[in-house]
């Protein structure tokens, strides 16, 4: 299951970036940990895993899906994004 779930990602990960989400611009301060793409990424699997609980998905995703995301905020950094990144989730659906 691992690897089909890998491919699924990776695939989702490749649209997101190349269809949903707007080229970065340049701005001041620190870039981003994890991209709109990879956030958007983790917030479709997270639905298609059945996560209700983000505390859950994270711990869930900490523990197999690490390898394919450089970084994984923690619970409150998640929400944040994720409630930022409303647009965006909206575009998607």
């Amino acid at each position: 299951m691992t690897t089909d779930l890998d491919t699924l990602l990776t695939a989702l990960y490749v649209f997101c970036d190349d269809h949903l989400t707007p080229p970065e611009r340049r701005r001041p301060g620190r870039r981003k940990k994890l991209s709109d793409a990879e956030l958007l990424c983790l917030a479709v699997a997270q639905v298609l895993l059945g996560f209700p609980s983000q505390h859950h998905w994270l711990r869930f995703a900490y523990g197999r899906l690490g390898h394919l995301f450089p970084y994984l905020p923690h619970q409150p950094g998640y929400h944040k994004r994720l409630t930022a990144a409303t647009p965006l989730i909206l575009r998607a659906i």
